[in-house]
């Protein structure tokens, strides 16, 4: 067990197993005098949520913060299998695979939540006040500049599939995207991908599939290849854990696509049941809070809909001005990805194109 203290005075533990991301669970003491606990189960890495725990704990000193991290998929299956028994697995259920946070309140695992923070949320990222999203975050491409020359950057999802077609060889089996069988996220994406353009996704998936492309559970792991050089470009990877992987290795470069960029809010849900759902609301409204949001820009998640873009970003000067941003809507229409038939098929074919024809995963 490793113990350490904070600038808020808050000691931060981090401790054994759970049924989460290869046990990752995490304990965030309040002061000395501890009277709640607010449990957070999310598909969303500890780096990125640590800063706004800490600044949540400056805010309410007396509650301590257990903090149980998932893959999407893993989240989404304990949530629904909780749900199914009358329970719930914590006070907040935060995941980037939003369309699965609307198919657990579809089916009603979820308690709406209104407030005056919640009110001020984007239609957009609001359905039914049971899940709202919380972040802004653009899909992109990662490479790695010591390796990829300057002129091969794509700076579109058809200059990637051109770039695969015209030199194969060098970029056989150096892209890494995620694989749509494990993760959640990956498969919103491509599913989004798909909905923009049927032809251009068609076209990339040929490509990425001549070039061997590896695939990855997460978001961490292609970007750990691409840094270190294994991978050369990384494809539909979160903007947020891109930067911070950029801001550690300087190398690794970030280019938003200028045909289009897919715009992901990440979502937060109280579960139906909830051990302590008052706090999860009290956190749902802290992540919403103008302070909540201006610590998600600068220390976590480092994008925002109105701001410029992050330093040392390949892109326009503001996403939504520039007219390339698409935002996924958080709504009804997210449950078409998670139709089980649709849902089967898709991964089916994506996985005829990219792990079929003998290949093995990288």
């Amino acid at each position: 067990m490793i113990r350490f203290c904070a600038a808020t005075a808050a000691v931060i533990f981090f401790a054994g197993s759970a049924n989460a991301l290869e046990g990752s669970r995490h304990f965030f003491a309040a002061g000395e005098v501890e009277r709640d606990v607010l449990s957070i189960h999310a598909a969303t890495d500890i780096d990125a949520m640590k800063p706004l725990i800490l600044d949540f704990q400056k805010m309410a000193p007396e509650i301590a913060v257990e903090y149980v991290e998932y893959v999407t998929n893993d989240l989404y299956n304990d949530a629904d299998k909780a749900c199914g028994n009358g329970s719930a697995l914590g006070s907040i259920y935060l995941s980037s695979s939003v369309d699965q946070l609307v198919k657990l309140a579809n089916d009603g695992c979820a308690v709406p939540h209104r407030s005056p923070r919640t009110g001020s949320v984007a239609p957009w990222a609001n359905w039914r006040d049971e899940v709202f999203g919380f972040t802004f975050e653009p899909s992109v491409f990662v490479y790695n500049s010591n390796l990829v020359p300057a002129g091969d950057v794509p700076r579109t999802h058809v200059e990637l599939a051109d770039l695969l077609r015209r030199k194969l060889d060098f970029y056989r089996g150096r892209i890494g995207t995620y694989d749509l069988r494990q993760s959640g996220i990956g498969y919103l994406l491509a599913f989004y991908d798909a909905k923009q353009t049927t032809t251009v996704y068609g076209r990339l998936l040929e490509s990425m599939s001549r070039a061997d492309a590896a695939v990855r559970c997460c978001n961490s792991e292609v970007l750990q290849q691409v840094a270190s050089g294994n991978f050369y470009i990384g494809y539909n990877i979160l903007g947020s854990y891109a930067y911070a992987e950029h801001k550690r290795n300087p190398q690794l470069k970030i280019v938003l696509p200028r045909d289009y960029t897919l715009i992901l809010s990440r979502g937060a849900m109280i579960p139906k049941n909830a051990t302590r759902g008052d706090l999860g609301a009290r956190f749902l409204d802290y992540l919403l809070s103008p302070r909540g949001q201006a610590v998600a820009r600068e220390k976590a998640f480092f994008f925002s809909e109105k701001g410029p873009l992050p330093p040392d970003v390949d892109g326009p000067l503001t996403l939504v001005q520039s007219g390339i941003a698409r935002p996924i809507r958080i709504g009804p229409e997210l449950l078409a990805a998670q139709d089980h038939a649709q849902r089967e098929r898709f991964i089916a074919d994506w996985s005829n194109l990219i792990i079929g024809g003998g290949r093995a995963m990288r």
